[in-house]
């Protein structure tokens, strides 16, 4: 096996421990939030793993509006980005005919 292949080997088994480690990391990171439980004291109920969920916490919501785009700009950008791609598509497809063989018939 030359060299070349050895360090491509090497660079894809690299690729896919750092993908499991990144996987792993994301698993942790969430599962503290997913089983938080609160212990219940003294001996568990029947059917029960002894443990209860954890009381609720009232929140409070406060909407901040600071800014945004207004509606005319994001239908300006949509417009625009239609107009670019009805352009590339029509030079495309003139290129490409440009490009094919005139057939001609034999008389």
């Amino acid at each position: 096996m030359n060299r070349i292949r050895r360090i491509r080997r090497i660079r894809r088994i690299a690729g896919v421990l750092a993908g499991l480690a990144c996987a792993w990391l994301g698993l942790a990171a969430a599962a503290p939030a997913a089983f938080a439980m609160v212990p219940v004291p003294g001996p568990p109920a029947s059917g029960s793993a002894g443990v209860a969920p954890a009381p609720a916490v009232p929140t409070v919501t406060h909407i901040v509006v600071t800014g945004g785009m207004p509606g005319w700009q994001i239908a300006l950008i949509a417009i625009g980005a239609a107009l670019l791609t009805a352009t590339v598509a029509v030079l495309a497809d003139r290129s490409w005919a440009a490009r094919r063989k005139t057939i001609t018939a034999a008389a």
